[in-house]
């Protein structure tokens, strides 16, 4: 080992520690370099999940679908070879030959003698988020979704059961049960077939003599057609396109012999409507869509109570009595079972063996009312059933609960089972999760069933988050500890994922200390990585760890002082943060790019907001005189990198703010020389006009407004008198101003943004005792609910005119200026709540005064 090539600020600490230990020596022994039984082989792959009999729990399920198997885990090198360290040994171009390896292991050791071993438990994964807690998702327009397929049915003749007939010769061909929802004379005639129902659970499976039972009613001379028409179109829309004075008689008629009372209803409001004069404003009905709603109940109902049910289905542990009509219409599977001459489709019964009756009812419930119960414990089975029957609404919801409700403990579960049903996008999902959230998955004891080319995949991605490398370490040992007899062999490959260059010398004394070196099979191991903690001679990659977010953090324009003070310049540039990158300890920067110029002119003091995916860019100051303030907008597109003039605002405007809320946005406030303004306008995206909404209380500028639990907030800034307000406000663009708990001090041209449930609050400047404008270092947190305010850690610099964001939860304060030196601060610093302290995030890249921030996800091709 050569200690000349030992970092020079370790050099110190290292002598301490081996006077202190008298040295460290190991054998050096060889060892078989051949790995053989590493992983056990699943009984079945993940292709037969859907008809293994029997699981009933989670635990089985995933238990089926963490599966080392090539064929149910993809193969995939997620790190791009720019972020990738060759001179390490080749630890990713390595990553096939690894699996190589894994796959010839053939140990024979049973899994309970490595559990002893490592001394783990059972039962050592305990869900803390609560795996059965029950969740109801609903699909809010699931009513209309499924009425617009049952009108397609009805205009095809698809499983129209029903043919309803006037005198004048008139035929309609509908669903029984959809008429029944509105008509209480079809109802009572459904009801009447009960005792059929009943016996059909006598009837074999095999009896193909009863399929669509059809069946008519003839209306007497007191229903025409354009009445009847009238009542099958509410029944299948919610409304009535002809309903007017001159058909009410003819609809109220049909209505009343069928029993369709929300249809008098109607009639009862246009007769009211025509008598009423021009002046008398017209009162608001109930929509289309609560129509459908009210109907969709109904036939739920006749669903519960058995009433027009045509099928029985068997699953399983139980049979249900169902509709075909509704069972088609929300899902493709039975769509094609009863359409397309199926046997099926002529049984009174149909037998489904490979299902289980708890999770065809769940299916069917959902048919009727657009809503799934759903927890952990069930999830993925309900998911894999839907999938089966092609249950798209349900199917949709389910993966709804998979993103929105992933956590740790979820996670890997949620890979395995988007990698055994090839469902890319949900994959992502989860593999985003688990590397964003990489320690905090870590401490699973799921994570210690991670099949190893999955781990390494992890490991070598750029996306991965770690707070240093020791949480890498730890990770590692944990998973081979879990089953050492197996995995040990593969620790030299794993090793090469971890920078040990960039520990601390505490951090690898935490390294040096695991009784994992006690086995001399891993004394050349250690020797290897002491060496590298100790070298500095390490390639320029190793240096580092290179993490990429999601999401960029983009600056735009700004402005600039020049070295000699002697010059100010403004920016028309725009920079985005690519990746974050953990340099040695605690020391961070983030990465910069140009990505570019905005239209002319170069502008400061403007603002910016991010809808859509898109980049809005508004007003500002493009010089330092009394006539150069902005009215103009501008948005950039990321996928086409193109700008677009829009509709200028109607004042011009600068250090004000700007938010989105309901789609619309709202530049409130603000500056034009030599006016403060009051005024507040919104944005329609969709008309691309301005217009003015309730004004403020008193004129405000250097403010800050952000959005949170979808209210407007708006703290401290300047009043006309250039006096600084420590006031915080909520503003409603119909009602005005709602004031708070103030702020501990006054303070303007500072940050405010939402993280969380809260709104935190740094730079700025303030007012001293003397009244005399000072740099605002103090920063303090917002909690709406208590309406009250706490003080966090201080700035360690001045953060005046700063542009702020939040990244991945945490709140970056970057750039900006002294107010008492006008000295500028060309740092970024970010708070993490998690630790409660500022960290220094390196230089900014270019101007850094009066500067706006925004967060943007640019194309992969702008970032690689």
């Amino acid at each position: 080992m050569a200690l000349a090539n030992l970092h020079p600020q370790k050099w110190d600490e290292w002598k301490t520690e081996m006077e202190e230990k008298g040295g460290m020596r190991w054998r050096d022994e060889d060892e078989d370099s051949n790995l053989t039984g590493f992983e056990d082989e699943m009984e079945k792959g993940a292709n037969e999940f859907c008809n293994f009999e029997g699981i009933k729990d989670e635990e089985r399920v995933v238990e089926k679908l963490l599966d080392p198997d090539e064929k149910s885990w993809r193969n995939e090198n997620s790190t791009p070879g720019a972020w990738t360290c060759k001179e390490r040994k080749d630890s990713i171009t390595h990553e096939e030959e690894f699996q190589e390896h894994e796959d010839t292991l053939q140990e024979q050791e049973e899994e309970s003698t490595d559990d002893e071993e490592a001394g783990l438990s059972v039962d050592e994964d305990i869900d803390s988020d609560g795996e059965n807690v029950v969740q109801i998702y609903c699909q809010d327009d699931y009513p209309t979704h499924i009425f617009h397929i049952l009108t397609e049915f009805r205009e095809s003749s698809l499983l129209t059961d029903l043919t309803l007939s006037t005198e004048d010769g008139k035929t309609f061909h509908v669903h029984s049960p959809v008429l029944a929802a509105v008509s209480s004379l079809i109802k009572e005639n459904l009801s009447g077939s009960d005792v059929e129902n009943d016996q059909a659970d006598e009837i074999k499976d095999n009896d193909k003599s009863v399929g669509v039972q059809r069946w008519s009613v003839s209306l007497g001379p007191e229903v025409d057609h354009i009445g009847l028409e009238a009542v099958v179109e509410f029944a299948y829309t919610g409304l009535i396109s002809r309903l007017n004075r001159d058909t009410v008689d003819q609809i109220k008629a049909a209505a009343k012999t069928l029993g369709a009372p929300r249809v008098l209803d109607l009639c009862a409001k246009e007769e009211e409507k025509s008598t009423k004069t021009g002046g008398q404003k017209k009162e608001e009905g109930i929509s289309a869509a609560e129509q459908m709603m009210i109907s969709l109940q109904s036939i739920r109902q006749l669903w519960m109570d058995r009433v027009g049910c045509d099928v029985i289905l068997k699953a399983r542990g139980a049979s249900f009595h169902v509709h075909r009509v509704i069972l088609a219409a929300s899902s493709d599977y039975f769509r094609g079972m009863f359409t397309l001459g199926m046997r099926e489709s002529l049984q009174p019964c149909v037998t489904l063996p490979f299902l289980l009756a708890s999770e065809l009812e769940v299916l069917i419930g959902s048919s009727y009312s657009g809503a799934v119960p759903l927890s952990w414990s069930c999830v993925f089975e309900i998911t894999g059933t839907s999938l089966q029957l092609q249950y798209q609404p349900a199917l949709s919801l389910c993966l709804s609960f998979l993103q929105q409700e992933i956590n740790p403990h979820s996670c890997l579960d949620v890979a395995a089972f988007a990698e055994a049903y090839d469902m890319v996008p949900l994959l992502e999902v989860a593999d985003d999760f688990v590397l964003r959230q990489f320690q905090k998955v870590a401490s699973t004891s799921k994570f210690k069933d991670l099949p190893a080319k999955h781990l390494l995949k992890y490991l070598n991605s750029c996306s991965l988050c770690v707070p240093s490398e020791l949480v890498v370490f730890k990770a590692v040992v944990a998973w081979i500890q879990a089953k050492p007899k197996r995995r040990v062999k593969l620790a030299n490959e794993l090793m090469k994922t971890i920078h040990f260059p960039l520990m601390t010398f505490k951090e690898f004394k935490e390294v040096q200390s695991l009784n994992m070196w006690s086995d001399h099979s891993l004394a050349e191991l250690y020797e290897a990585v002491f060496e590298d903690f100790c070298s500095n001679e390490t390639a320029p990659q190793s240096q580092c760890r290179i993490y990429l977010p999601k999401d960029s953090l983009v600056l735009i324009g700004g402005d600039q002082i020049c070295e000699d003070l002697g010059d100010r310049s403004i920016s028309r540039e725009l920079w985005f943060g690519n990746s974050l990158v953990n340099h040695t300890g605690i020391k961070k920067a983030m990465e910069w790019r140009r990505l570019g110029e905005m239209p002319e002119p170069a502008r400061f003091r403007h603002e910016v907001a991010v809808l859509n995916g898109q980049l809005y860019m508004f007003g500002g100051k493009r010089y330092y005189g009394i006539n150069d303030t902005l009215d103009s907008v501008y948005r950039y597109d990321p996928l086409q990198n193109s700008w677009e003039k829009l509709a200028d605002m109607q004042e011009k405007r600068c250090a004000f703010s700007v938010v989105v809320l309901d789609g619309n946005i709202y530049a409130i406030g603000g500056h034009c020389d030599p006016d403060y303004i009051e005024s507040v306008e919104q944005y329609s995206p969709t008309a691309n006009s301005w217009g003015f909404t309730c004004p403020l209380d008193l004129p405000l500028s250097g403010h800050v407004a952000k959005v949170l639990q979808g209210q407007i907030f708006v703290s401290g800034g300047l009043n006309s008198d250039y006096q600084c307000l420590a006031s915080m406000f909520l503003y409603h663009p119909e009602t005005g101003s709602t004031y708070l708990a103030n702020m501990t001090q006054p303070r303007a041209h500072h940050c405010m943004e939402t993280l969380g449930d809260r709104l935190y609050v740094a730079g700025g400047i303030t007012t001293d005792a003397n009244m005399t404008i000072v740099d605002h270092l103090a920063c303090e947190v917002y909690n709406p609910m208590a309406d009250s305010w706490t003080a966090i850690i201080s700035l360690p610099v001045p953060h005046v005119g700063a542009g702020s964001a939040v990244l991945e939860g945490k709140f970056y304060v970057l750039g900006g200026y002294s107010q008492e030196d006008f000295s500028e601060t060309k740092i970024v610093h970010r708070y993490d709540p998690a630790i409660h302290r500022w960290e220094n995030m390196g230089k900014m890249p270019g101007p850094n005064n009066d500067i706006r921030a925004s967060l943007l996800c640019l194309p992969l091709h702008m970032r690689l």
